[in-house]
């Protein structure tokens, strides 16, 4: 029995709903800034004052520049599990935030190209633990109706970073000096030093784990209204505990090996979510090197060039911002399934769209890619923008959960990395079939999707096991319910066989020396059982059915 403690004393006066925007904003700040670090590059790296600067340096250098960043990523991303389970996630969030305010100020003081290089690298570290930790500290503190809202309004605050440094390169690009790209890097600084403070003024999301008990109450009380006789905080509490102690009794270390072998499943799923998620958005107009090079890329080569190329990515991106807004109120109405099927079926179409107009390449071109472009990013905003960083830390066990969500989110900057560098290969090679090709993806996805993916829609994070049929909980009712309904069958068949005792005997024949019949020894005709052993254990309860 879970002995509920004293909460610790608050420490704030915000409660309940304020509360928890309140976390959800300064949280999504993170998630702002490595998407404006995504698209800061894409302006000042083709300005001519940076590229004096630099030497006007070649393509691979450019490239080189703006990949090494999600090397970072990937280093830390992998690492960010095992740190979230040492620090915290709110040590992991200031942590983050204090490495990438460094990364940005040794940009912006920038002497050379290898200094560039090495504050990209800095920068990158700091992506990596941010991009990793915020999704899960906020899954972690939302509740299971708003989980998936929540999310897709931390993805809105990503690309409202994007677009960000887009405007803001526009309008430096204005200033005649090294300003002009300068200010664009600075300005990170000051996002992140912001995110480092209010990190420090943030719950902890990781308390009863690690036996903070009363502190982790606190957290609980106060996002639920800060009466600490509240019936939905001291459930909530006692889940969570009741959730803990299960897994350590079970005396399973909490390994990557462990995790491996018992949630396979669960981890090739957020993993494939984070792949696929690359390879449906690194086309040419969203390829990662980059979202930096992104929409302007494509729209060159449809007749767009210089100025007026930045100010129309500018206006594609606002576009990418609304078309976020709706997963904010379908998420937890519609589920997780149906926006990413028919997101993937938007996208393939504009896709292969886009292939095709620049196959026939006639003076109607510019235009009809430019509205496949804002089509197709619309598709993606509202499905597999959002979605893959929700799904992975909402079906990952509590003990796991920061190890998981750390691969899913490595396999995301390794693949974002990898489909960088060989697109611009591809494009030399294949051209307009490009496009296609990743319509193809988009294909790939939907099937994965429909026959493999779960859905998770309001189901608590302490009850996932349910929807995988894992976990000792699961199986304890899951035995629980087959046995009460084979129960219930058999007080139903000696009810019908009491009422057939009076015809046992038929044409004079007895039923029980009868080597046909089916009788008893009794003398009752014994009815077969209508479902069988195997036709009761088969059947699978549903999540509903377990958690009643």
């Amino acid at each position: 029995m879970v002995n509920v403690p004293d909460p610790t004393p608050s420490s704030g006066k915000l409660v309940g709903q304020p509360l928890l925007i309140s976390i959800s904003i300064f949280a999504s700040l993170g998630v702002f800034l490595f998407g404006y670090d995504q698209g800061v590059m894409s302006g000042i790296i083709t300005g001519p004052h940076f590229r004096k600067y630099f030497g006007n340096p070649d393509a691979v250098s450019i490239g080189t520049m703006v990949a090494v960043l999600e090397v970072g990523a990937f280093i830390t991303s992998a690492a960010a599990g095992r740190i979230g389970d040492i620090v915290g996630r709110k040590g992991t969030l200031f942590i983050g935030a204090i490495i990438f305010t460094v990364g940005g100020a040794i940009q912006t003081s920038t002497t050379g190209f290898w200094t560039m290089i090495v504050g990209r690298v800095i920068s990158g570290f700091g992506v990596g633990l941010l991009s990793t930790i915020v999704p899960i500290y906020q899954s972690e503190i939302s509740p299971p109706n708003h989980r998936g809202s929540l999310a897709c309004i931390e993805f809105t605050m990503n690309i409202a970073g994007y677009s960000s440094s887009v405007w803001m390169d526009y309008f430096c690009s204005f200033l005649n000096s090294d300003l002009s790209w300068r200010i664009p890097l600075f300005v990170q600084c000051i996002i992140g030093a912001i995110l480092a403070a209010g990190a420090l003024m943030m719950p902890e999301s990781w308390c009863i784990d690690t036996d903070k008990d009363a502190e982790g109450f606190r957290v609980l009380v106060d996002l639920n209204g800060g009466d600490p006789q509240n019936p939905t905080a001291i459930a909530e509490f006692k889940e969570i505990k009741d959730r803990v102690m299960e897994e350590r009794a079970s005396g399973v270390a909490r390994s990557y090996y462990e995790m491996w072998k018992r949630y396979k499943r669960r981890v090739l799923l957020a993993m494939s979510s984070q792949a696929f998620a690359q390879l449906v958005r690194n086309w040419r107009p969203g390829v990662r090197l980059v979202l930096y090079l992104t929409d302007r890329i494509v729209l060159s080569e449809a007749g767009w060039i210089g100025r007026d190329a930045i100010l129309m990515t500018g206006i594609n991106s606002l576009i990418y911002i609304l078309s976020t807004i709706p997963p904010w109120y379908l998420v937890d109405r519609w589920g997780r399934r149906p926006i990413l099927l028919s997101g993937a079926v938007i996208m393939a179409i504009s896709l292969t769209a886009t292939g095709w107009w620049m196959y026939i390449d006639v003076p109607r071109t510019p235009n009809a890619v430019v509205i496949c472009v804002i089509i197709y990013n619309a598709a993606f905003g509202y499905s597999w923008g959002p979605l893959p960083w929700l799904y992975p830390p909402e079906i990952m066990p509590l003990t796991i959960r920061a190890k998981g969500v750390s691969l899913s989110t490595s396999t995301n900057w390794a693949f974002n990395f990898l489909v960088g560098e060989v697109t611009p290969e591809l494009q030399e090679v294949i051209t307009w079939r490009l496009y296609p090709m990743h319509g193809f993806f988009c294909a790939c996805s939907f099937i994965l999707v429909y026959f493999l993916y779960p859905e998770t829609k309001g189901v608590p994070l302490e009850e996932m096991d349910l929807v995988f049929g894992e976990g000792m909980y699961c199986r304890i009712r899951f035995l629980h319910i087959t046995l009460t309904e084979f129960g219930q069958d058999e007080r139903e068949e000696r009810e019908e066989n009491a009422d057939d005792d009076e015809d046992n005997e038929v044409d004079g024949v007895d039923e029980t020396t009868s080597l046909l019949s089916t009788a008893t020894p009794n003398g009752s005709r014994k009815r077969p059982h209508k479902k069988g052993w195997f036709g009761i254990f088969k059947r699978r309860p549903t999540a509903g059915e377990l958690r009643t």
